[in-house]
């Protein structure tokens, strides 16, 4: 891997979620990057290094202190490093404790007994690796990690914000992986490390365990499960896809740690994507002239204030919407009855229009059923309006 591999970015969630929570939750992230939140969370964090460590020094430990200057040489960074050993903590481990402008690597339980040098230098390299993702614009998404961890504890939080703050951590994992392989130059040593720690063995076969990796993957549908780091096999494999394809791989990493999205499980940015998808779905929906009247367009504007229905068709405003999860699908079902009712002057013509763009979304079974216990209609009666849905629409907008 050449020096021009090293300059790591941040995931694009990451990004997002940075945006979205400056432009949604200012309040909150005017405090978390205030002068007083930050020296109130560096004075805490200094004071916990103290009384649970054992802080290591470069004139006992000559060989750490190389790898420690190795890896921030790979990394670019040019920062202090303090390394200390955690007391009473036998789970073989390391953490960052970020301090801005100083790097703080706490190794726990008999870590540095149990990995060769390339296996620490490796550990070393993605503990970096998140002092380097932490500075990222003068801290910004240290502030966002901090903020939406806040909230995340708050008992008051819903499921999105625990989810949100799930998927940051485990993009950040993924990420400081990275870190690992800018500064070991080879996957092996970063995959052999982390299976290390999380077997207790001190002889493992990295190429055996991506081949491992490897059988797990031949099945569709595999994501984590972890709440704060993937599973070996997610990282190896997300290490592995990124050494080979670099920005490529990022489609098959949000498989891995997102999964197929469902309404249940939508975090902040989920919530917003779901949104914004809604809105084209209704401007596709309204864009026929017969249905765009005074009450179904004042309707609309209670879901989106500047609501305007599109120009022209949009075949790709639907896409989102196909292979949806059964509770999207009805969502979008209960979203689109809100419709059919809104002006009872344009009588069966909104009910067709629902029943077809159902049928275009593939959930037509689903929203017939629906509609008949809703607005108590027949079975029968529903299926034959949609029969004779196309050609009602059809003939509806050539005559207007």
């Amino acid at each position: 891997m050449s020096e021009s591999d090293n300059n790591l970015e941040p995931l694009p969630y990451h990004v997002e979620l940075r945006d979205y929570l400056k432009s949604q939750e200012r309040d909150l992230w005017n405090w978390f990057a205030s002068a007083r939140a930050q020296a109130d969370y560096t004075e805490n964090l200094r004071m916990d290094l103290l009384k649970s460590t054992y802080r290591l020094d470069a004139e006992s430990h000559p060989d750490l202190f190389q790898m420690v200057e190795a890896a921030k040489s790979r990394l670019q960074l040019d920062i202090p490093v303090t390394v200390y050993q955690a007391q009473n903590s036998p789970q073989p481990n390391a953490e960052l404790y970020f301090i801005p402008g100083e790097g703080h690597v706490v190794f726990s339980g008999p870590l540095l007994g149990l990995l060769n040098p390339e296996e620490i230098k490796s550990v070393l390299g993605h503990e970096l690796a998140h002092y380097q993702l932490w500075q990222w614009e003068q801290g910004e998404l240290h502030i966002a990690d901090r903020l939406i961890e806040a909230v995340a504890r708050d008992r008051r939080a819903a499921g999105s914000h625990e989810q949100t703050a799930r998927h940051f951590q485990l993009y950040s994992e993924i990420f400081a992986d990275r870190g690992s392989l800018c500064v070991t130059g080879d996957v092996h040593p970063v995959i052999a490390g982390l299976v290390k720690i999380q077997t207790g063995l001190t002889q493992v076969s990295a190429p055996a365990y991506l081949k491992q990796a490897e059988e797990i993957f031949s099945k569709d549908g595999v994501t984590t499960e972890g709440l704060s780091h993937p599973e070996a096999f997610i990282r190896a494999r997300a290490l592995s896809l990124w050494q080979e394809h670099r920005h490529e791989a990022h489609p098959h990493i949000i498989k891995m740690i997102e999964g197929v999205e469902t309404l249940d499980s939508l975090d902040l940015i989920g919530q917003t994507r779901m949104m914004k998808n809604t809105r084209r779905l209704l401007e596709c929906f309204l864009q026929p002239k017969w249905f765009q009247t005074a009450a179904v367009l004042g309707h609309a504007k209670l879901f989106f204030d500047n609501f305007q229905p599109a120009a022209m068709k949009d075949a790709s405003a639907l896409d989102a919407f196909k292979s949806s999860d059964s509770k999207t699908r009805e969502y979008l079902c209960y979203v689109l009855l809100d419709f059919v009712t809104a002006d009872p002057e344009l009588d069966e013509m909104p009910l067709a229009a629902a029943l077809e763009l159902s049928r275009q979304l593939e959930f037509d079974a689903q929203f017939e059923k629906l509609a008949a216990r809703e607005l108590k209609l027949k079975v029968r009666d529903v299926r034959k309006l949609r029969e004779q849905a196309a050609e009602m629409l059809a003939k509806a907008e050539a005559a207007a």
